[in-house]
């Protein structure tokens, strides 16, 4: 009798492998959805800088247009340029809202081995759109009171320095210092923060919850798999600050204002970047969407849900009834 095979193990490699097989075997489904809501997004994070320096150009080279913000002490930011801004901001923030939306959902479904069509992607987004945005909308609510905090307290370090009769300079190695090491201590609590709401995303699209609740439940349902959600933030943040770094780079490097559209190069390596920045989107909402599935298996919610599937497709046999529990295991089929 042949011993079973231990059950693989839920770390980092895990999550990306079974991501990598639910898009595989779905590939035309979430090529549709990339084309749709990803693709306009990764063009316009490298198209949009070259957009800003061909404004910010154009106006400082306008003289009447360089008289009329200096006598009216503005900075140099025309009202085009705070239009081209809020637009670029409502822009991004719909179409993101949409691709996490659409592909949590058919992640969600082609995990359990169920159908992944692309009317019915898209149709969720009607229920996910606005739980999603009051959902970020409250979880930057929270950010902004914590950097506030962080603020108060730098001013009142400052102010009790000044009140004390001490003489204060913003140069001194013992400011500098404590400057950096508050610095440091908001970005580490910001990096727990976005490492425990990983799965906020995906419990408002499969849970329909929205608010503080969702940011709750992560941060109960992520415990014992931070590890794994640090390393998935620091892969795709860092592959993606790699491509975009490089891509700006490359932007004020050339000669957009002049031949650099012209340029084969130029326009080829806005398409490579893009679509290497399309899988890591894609990806990372896969990711994402799996994690949530192991942390729901790792907490013994997954077994429940599956079980409750069975019982509703399934009639129960007599002799089952009160008799020996049963043993669900999920076999995927490439």
């Amino acid at each position: 009798m042949s011993t079973p095979s231990p059950a693989p193990s839920l770390d980092f490699l895990a999550v990306l492998s079974e991501s990598k097989r639910i898009i595989n075997a779905h590939s035309r489904h979430f090529l549709a959805l990339s084309v749709i809501f990803l693709l306009p997004l990764s063009f316009s994070f490298i198209v949009y800088p070259t957009l800003q320096q061909l404004l910010t150009n154009s106006v400082t080279k306008d003289p009447q247009i360089f008289l009329r913000v200096t006598f009216q002490d503005h900075p140099f930011i025309s009202t085009k340029t705070l239009l081209l801004n809020l637009a670029y901001f409502i822009f991004v923030l719909i179409f993101s809202l949409c691709a996490v939306g659409t592909i949590s959902c058919s992640v969600f479904h082609g995990f359990y081995g169920r159908p992944v069509k692309l009317i019915s992607a898209i149709k969720s987004i009607l229920n996910s759109f606005f739980p999603l945005l009051i959902t970020i909308v409250v979880s930057q609510i929270i950010i902004l009171l914590i950097i506030v905090i962080f603020g108060l307290l730098l001013f009142s370090v400052i102010r009790g320095i000044e009140f004390l009769g001490f003489q204060f300079q913003y140069s001194s190695p013992y400011f500098i210092g404590f400057f950096v090491v508050l610095l440091l201590a908001l970005l580490i609590v910001l990096v727990y923060l976005q490492v425990n709401w990983t799965l906020v995303s995906v419990i408002v699209v499969v849970e329909s919850n929205w608010g503080l609740k969702p940011l709750r439940r992560s941060t109960s349902l992520i415990k014992g798999m931070r590890g794994v959600a640090f390393s998935l933030l620091l892969f795709f943040g860092f592959l993606a600050g790699i491509l975009m770094c490089g891509s700006s780079i490359s932007v004020v490097g050339s000669d957009v204002i002049g031949d650099g559209w012209k340029s084969w190069a130029f326009v080829l390596q806005i398409v490579v970047t893009s679509t290497f920045l399309v899988l890591l989107m894609l990806y990372n909402a896969a990711a994402n969407t799996v994690l949530y599935m192991y942390c729901k298996a790792s907490n013994g919610e997954l077994a429940m849900e599956i079980a409750e599937d069975f019982a509703r497709e399934y009639a129960s046999l007599p002799f089952d009834d009160g008799k020996v529990p049963h043993v669900v295991s999920v076999v995927h089929h490439i």
